[in-house]
């Protein structure tokens, strides 16, 4: 098989496509390298330029007439930035996608395996969510996969495609052979923050603490990434099994179907460093959800897939790739 994956040199998309060679699975990797990293697409058949532009589209298709399916990992994240650019947003991540899928139709590529996003849940319960549950996007990029999302399920009604969207939970970790992990040593999610407070010798801030969970902090699901990518390679080997001509688009939480506070989060910190990282308690921010964990029966039944990885190794594995990252900005 042989498989093109957009945002192929960003952390989601360059692990996937690090699993998939694993698996036997040819890429090809489509980015711009806006946040992209050119090492992670190094040896994959790594083409630099715009999902919208048509003629790149092409030239791909045409230089690899086998691609079977898409995974399409290119998007914007950010979720203060698209509050400060939701024209940006929409464009970047429905817009670009529009046009990318009406290049695909045109070349004849039908599957497509999309990144969407567990932000479109209504996320404010601190409880299981499945796939049938309430929908609130609270953010212009959280709107963006929803939407996204939109369009794949009407394109699939019309025959034009297959698709699978994956829902991601809140992936965590690197590869755990180091070859692909996050761009940035100091990442801005929630286990960033704990690292960045550990390094700094400050209190990590806890955000609201009379939330509807068990320790009244917010709740998420950290999966490893290392998982996440696994899955995508469920789905791209299963594909046909999974989005078939009576059911042409299907949706799929990915996620370990366990939910962590955020004090459970520094707990699980201080196992893996032995450090006792200080907290302050705050305020409620706008915008901060109790949230919610996956229900992952419909992964387990139709790509058969679990997560497998703990999240002590996915801290592990984050403090081992930022180490590198230091280590590699000192050679």
């Amino acid at each position: 098989m042989k498989v093109l994956i957009t945002g192929g040199a960003g952390y989601i998309g360059s692990t996937v496509a690090t699993a998939c060679i694993d698996a036997g699975i040819d890429v090809v990797v489509l980015d711009d390298l806006s946040t992209g990293m050119r090492a992670f697409g190094e040896g994959r058949n790594l083409y630099v330029g715009d999902i919208a532009d048509a003629e790149l589209v092409r030239r791909i298709m045409t230089e690899h007439p086998d691609i079977d399916a898409v995974v399409h990992c290119a998007a914007r994240i950010v979720v203060p930035e698209s509050v400060a650019d939701p024209l940006g947003y929409y464009d970047a991540n429905v817009g670009k996608t529009i046009r990318l899928l009406q290049h695909l139709r045109a070349a004849g590529v039908t599957r497509v395996v999309f990144s969407s996003s567990a932000s479109v849940y209504a996320g404010d319960s601190g409880a299981g969510v499945d796939e049938d549950g309430a929908l609130a996007p609270a953010s212009p990029y959280a709107t963006s996969k929803a939407m996204v999302e939109q369009i794949l399920a009407d394109a699939a009604s019309s025959g034009d495609l297959r698709a699978v969207a994956l829902r991601y939970f809140n992936p965590v970790g690197a590869d755990p052979r180091l070859r692909t992990g996050l761009q940035n040593p100091t990442p801005s999610h929630v286990l960033g923050k704990i690292m960045q407070a550990h390094a700094e010798r400050a209190a990590f801030a806890i955000t609201g603490t009379d939330w509807p969970t068990r320790d009244g902090s917010g709740l998420r699901d950290y999966i490893h990434v290392w998982d996440l990518a696994l899955a995508h390679v469920a789905a791209v080997r299963r594909f046909d099994h999974v989005a078939t001509a009576q059911n042409p688009y299907r949706v799929i939480n990915l996620g370990t179907g366990d939910g962590v506070t955020v004090r459970e989060l520094v707990d699980a910190y201080t196992r893996v460093t032995g450090v006792a990282v200080p907290v302050v308690e705050q305020p409620r921010r706008p915008g901060d959800q109790a949230g919610a964990f996956a229900i992952v029966d419909r992964a387990a039944a139709l790509l058969e897939w679990r997560s497998e990885r703990s999240l002590d190794e996915g801290v592990r594995d984050a403090l081992r790739w930022a180490a590198k990252l230091r280590e590699d900005a000192l050679d």
